[in-house]
């Protein structure tokens, strides 16, 4: 068809720059000999240091004479990027095929009280003979050890046998001891998508893959406007009515001269602004709207953004403002009018030219400390301690503007509101029962729930931890489920100063104690992976939480078809978010214990709507997985205990560090993981029964699959990082779907 020809094109047109690329690369390394040894092969083509490198030059050198001309490489490269799958797949074999090489495989051992790990001798391949044309079993250990090596994955060494044993049973037909070329072609057949892969391009072959090009939508298409009506419509309402307030304020004025009406435009727009700013952050006045119909029309879940955009815009109208009245005073002391200093200090109206330079400087301040690379590069209190001076702000703006009450009126008196019931609502005291250290620096706590804390999935809180900084909040999500009534969990990644100094504080806790003593709480979901301090040890421990506050992951429970995504950490909310939404499917789903007949009970619609759930969670690496794993092993259980034959709940996990199933070194342990999955019924990576995929999500398959299951319209919750949300946004655009992003 016209799309795979299109594809074909693309891909020879992709081919013939990478060769011109390699051939350019090897010019610039190539001594006056011309050739090339196997570090400047590694230089070349950018290949990691792994026995893959060693297997491909060995290849190469076709006269064995320990280096590779220009022409060799290139004919070698040529025959891969122009070869059929068979080609492409007799040169996969003769890299399995490692015959004719020392192996020398030393076990873990116990030297005096030390305890030596296992080291995998292999020297050089340079000058041994290519192979037998068979593949053992032995050589399948070497070469599914050093794929995991390249996959950043650990397993145990019995489950490295049971992979290459699985993988030969398979494709050893004749029962010999020993693969051929043609029960490996055999075998990978069983595997179409495998077979598919090996007639894509061959320059990733060699090469790190390079990250797909984003999707640019087009902004005149129905998805682009479909998913940014309301940031739009906002976004266009408000640049309306500041140039409608400037506009009037302007020529209200144009009889004193162009300066002042600059000056008077840009003040009646700062009454406006100054006040929106206090409105964007009334996080409980937002949290009730999310439970509105205002809710699903207003951008609320970018109320932080539009924050930064009027406090930018406050800054530059401020100095407008400040720089008309200067040109003003200019004018007039040219005229014989006072000077500056004697308008500032004695000619100036009432308090107006003092207050406004300190309201200058106060805005500027606020502006230069509240730069991403300030608060995240180990500066927050800065931050902090300078937005602090918005209550300044406030007080000089009601001296400096004669009409800045009106505006101000209804938003001070809101953000007053919210501060004194924020108060006397907040949770003080409250003690952290357990700390849980997870891989990758992830801090889980388990902290007690007072009675009267009422939240909904996907919701955050502000977190104060008085032993780590006494002033300072931070929000984090909610990653227990509202049904769990004693304890509310926390999962924080120590990524910042203020995280880093939490995880390290229970740390040295942890080490304090000769034997950390097990849990004594029962909770429904054990966590793995993490070293526990418990309420024995530190009863006095306490933090102080306000909140919660909503998030627009609260639509979930009224979609059809909910696509939930987290990267790496960004699964914490949907930890609360799924579990929520096996209870209340439990309620849903019931059955009759004497004759087994199961029936549907009806929820109310506000409950929960949903007739599909997919969730999807990119990692970077294997031990990122323990952070949850059990938590998604009783949701696999329940599962299959509810529906068994169904697919309500779906889960799809991506390991991106694991070699591609495009990736020729991987092949070999892809085949051999699926072997044992299916065999097995659970993923030999996280126990699981869903298999982990490798590399990173296609998600043009991943939501054409979703596009074809038909179970009604179709919505994307993310969380994760602001690059692969952007990536995600484009491609449901594409398809229609409405997407949703939650601050992270």
């Amino acid at each position: 068809n016209v799309s795979s020809c299109r594809s074909r094109t693309m891909s020879t047109a992709d081919d013939a720059e990478w060769l011109r690329w390699v051939t350019k690369q090897f010019g610039n390394i190539a001594g006056k000999d011309k050739e090339i040894n196997m570090e400047e092969f590694k230089t070349a083509l950018q290949v990691k240091e792994s026995f893959f490198a060693e297997r491909f030059f060995a290849l190469f050198d076709a006269d064995g004479s320990g280096t590779i001309s220009l022409e060799e490489l290139l004919g070698a490269l040529r025959l891969l990027v122009h070869g059929d799958h068979m080609d492409k797949l007799r040169f996969l074999f003769q890299v399995y095929d490692v015959d004719g090489q020392p192996l020398c495989v030393f076990p873990p051992r116990v030297v005096g009280r030390e305890v030596v790990p296992g080291a995998f001798l292999m020297p050089g391949i340079l000058g041994f003979p290519s192979g037998s044309g068979s593949i053992d079993a032995d050589e399948l250990h070497v070469v599914l050890r050093w794929c995991l090596r390249e996959s950043s994955l650990s397993l145990p060494e019995e489950r490295l046998g049971d992979l290459s044993r699985i993988l030969l049973e398979a494709a050893d037909r004749d029962h010999s001891g020993s693969i051929t070329f043609e029960e490996l072609r055999e075998q990978l057949e069983a595997f179409p998508e495998l077979m598919e892969n090996l007639t894509i391009s061959a320059a990733s072959w060699l090469k790190p893959p390079v990250p797909p090009e984003r999707r640019r939508p087009r902004c005149l298409s129905r998805g682009y406007w479909h998913n940014r009506r309301g940031q739009l419509g906002c976004l266009g309402g408000y640049t309306a009515l500041n140039l409608l307030l400037f506009a009037l304020a302007a020529l209200r004025h144009r009889g004193l001269g162009p300066a002042l009406a600059l000056a008077r435009g840009c003040g009646h727009c700062l009454n406006l602004n100054c006040a929106l700013l206090a409105v964007l952050m009334l996080r409980r006045c937002l949290t009730w709207l999310r439970s509105t119909a205002v809710g699903a029309v207003l951008p609320l879940e970018q109320h932080v953004l539009f924050h930064q955009l009027v406090g930018y815009v406050v800054l530059a109208l401020g100095v407008a403002h400040t720089a008309g009245h200067g040109t003003s005073v200019g004018v007039s002391q040219r005229d014989g009018g006072p000077g500056l200093a004697e308008y500032l200090l004695w000619a100036g109206p009432g308090m107006a030219p003092q207050t406004g330079l300190a309201l200058l400087g106060l805005l500027l301040a606020m502006g230069t400390f509240s730069s991403p690379c300030v608060r995240r590069g180990g500066h927050f209190e800065i931050f902090y301690w300078t937005h602090l001076s918005y209550i300044s702000i406030w007080i000089l703006l009601l001296l400096h503007g004669p009409h800045f009450w009106k505006w101000f009126l209804v938003p001070g008196s809101l953000f007053v509101l919210e501060k004194v019931l924020g108060l006397a609502w907040r949770r003080a005291g409250l003690h952290i029962v357990e700390v849980n250290l997870l891989p990758s620096k992830v801090t889980h706590l388990v902290i007690q729930r007072p009675p009267s804390f009422h939240f909904k999935p996907g919701d955050y809180v502000y977190l104060n931890v008085p032993a780590i900084a006494t002033y300072e909040w931070h929000p984090f999500s909610i990653s227990s489920a509202p049904e769990q009534p004693e304890t509310l969990w926390l999962h924080i990644r120590a990524l910042g100063q203020w995280t880093n100094k939490l995880y390290e504080y229970f740390q040295q806790l942890e080490l304090s104690s000769p034997e950390p003593k097990p849990s004594r709480r029962s909770h429904c979901w054990a966590q793995v992976g993490g070293t526990g301090i418990t309420q024995d040890r530190h009863s006095q421990q306490g933090c102080y939480l306000d909140g919660p506050y909503g998030t627009p992951t609260r639509r979930i429970f009224t979609s059809e078809h909910a696509v939930l995504i987290g990267a790496g950490i960004g699964i914490t909310p949907f930890a609360s978010i799924l579990q929520s939404i096996m209870y209340r499917y439990r309620r849903r789903k019931q059955s009759c214990p004497s004759c087994h007949h199961s029936w549907s009970e009806e929820l109310q619609e506000q409950e929960m709507s949903l007739r599909k759930v997919d969730f999807i969670w990119v990692n970077r690496d294997q031990k990122h997985f323990e952070w949850f794993v059990s938590l998604l092993t009783k949701l696999e259980m329940e599962q299959a205990e509810l529906e068994p034959g169904g697919k309500f709940l779906e889960l799809h996990l991506y390991m991106t560090s694991a070699l591609g199933r495009s990736d020729v070194k991987g092949l070999g342990l892809q085949v051999a993981l699926d072997l044992l999955a299916a065999k097995e019924k659970r993923d030999s990576i996280t126990g699981l029964r869903t298999r982990t995929q490798p590399g990173h999500p296609d998600w043009n398959k991943v939501f054409g699959k979703v596009a074809e299951e038909q179970r009604g319209k179709v919505q994307v919750f993310f969380c994760g990082s602001p690059a692969l949300a952007r990536e995600i946004r484009g491609h449901c655009e594409h398809f229609g779907f409405r997407f949703s992003k939650e601050n992270f």
